[in-house]
């Protein structure tokens, strides 16, 4: 219920006619970190998603006003980071198509961590999320020395919720790599590539279904994730669904970064000092 009314506070607070927020990048910043993270917990993360690329393109633009705000860069490169962990959890369980500049980032900062992901290591997730997460405060006042919500605190109780939620996707993953192979492939066949019973096969593709159409979130589209498939009898038939590839972010961000080393170079050789010339001495 928190994340929702967190969703609901952004929503208002942006929709009155001019975003107060934006005067103040710093605000914006933070303000849209926490509203992605709220997506994440109530697991919208084609929201998440689109939010975070959104924002970090936002900071790529501006951060150079920040170079003299030692506070401001400090905090903004730690939400940077925060937003770059998350975004490697959500695009694992909802494949969108990341911008190539925040996919550099995603490799340069976490490119272990996303190989142990591919590879099915369960811990990473822990690593990722306690990366991403903020400071939880615990709304209530226990009367006794022990936390109400235990040893970890509340930081640890909404750890075991998101660890339910990976849980549940555990098995998402190999499933949508054998559907990617095949347009059409037997309930029966399938139950034996995944050493599973029919049964439990046909509840994974049920529960495959109901995340990807969270998944979506608000305004998703049928793109969301990168297959989709219907159940007739005991032939399951799978349509693969292409995504466009988007070039502009990428030469944008490759622009600015231009335009930023120019501005630098200029200002270096305004800044050095000209070295007089000599004359030479006739005798």
């Amino acid at each position: 219920v928190c994340y929702c009314k967190r969703m609901e506070a952004v929503v208002s607070t942006q929709s009155t006619g001019k975003d107060m927020m934006a005067l103040v990048p710093a605000c914006q910043i933070t303000a849209n970190y926490y509203a992605g993270f709220a997506y994440f917990m109530i697991r919208k993360y084609a929201n998440t998603i689109q939010l975070y690329q959104s924002i970090l393109g936002y900071v790529q633009r501006t951060k150079q006003f920040f170079q003299n705000r030692s506070f401001q860069a400090e905090d903004i490169n730690k939400k940077n980071d925060q937003m770059l962990a998350l975004l490697a959890i959500s695009s694992y369980f909802c494949p969108l198509r990341l911008d190539e500049s925040v996919n550099i980032q995603i490799k340069e900062k976490h490119s272990e961590k996303v190989t142990r992901l591919q590879h099915g290591d369960m811990t990473v997730y822990d690593e990722l999320f306690f990366i991403g997460c903020p400071k939880f405060l615990s709304p209530v006042v226990s009367e006794n020395s022990s936390s109400p919500f235990g040893s970890s605190g509340p930081r640890g109780l909404q750890l075991q919720v998101f660890k339910a939620e990976v849980e549940q996707q555990r098995l998402i993953p190999t499933l949508r790599s054998f559907l990617k192979l095949y347009t059409s492939i037997p309930i029966s066949k399938l139950a034996k590539f995944l050493d599973m019973h029919e049964n439990e096969v046909r509840c994974c593709l049920m529960a495959f279904k109901h995340k990807k159409e969270i998944a979506k979130g608000h305004g998703g589209d049928q793109t969301t994730l990168d297959i989709d498939f219907y159940v007739d009898k005991d032939m399951i038939h799978i349509s693969d669904t292409k995504i466009a590839r988007h070039y502009g972010d990428y030469y944008v961000q490759q622009i600015l970064k231009l335009k930023e080393s120019n501005k630098m170079i200029i200002g270096a050789a305004l800044t050095t000092p000209a070295v007089a010339p000599v004359t030479p001495v006739t005798m």
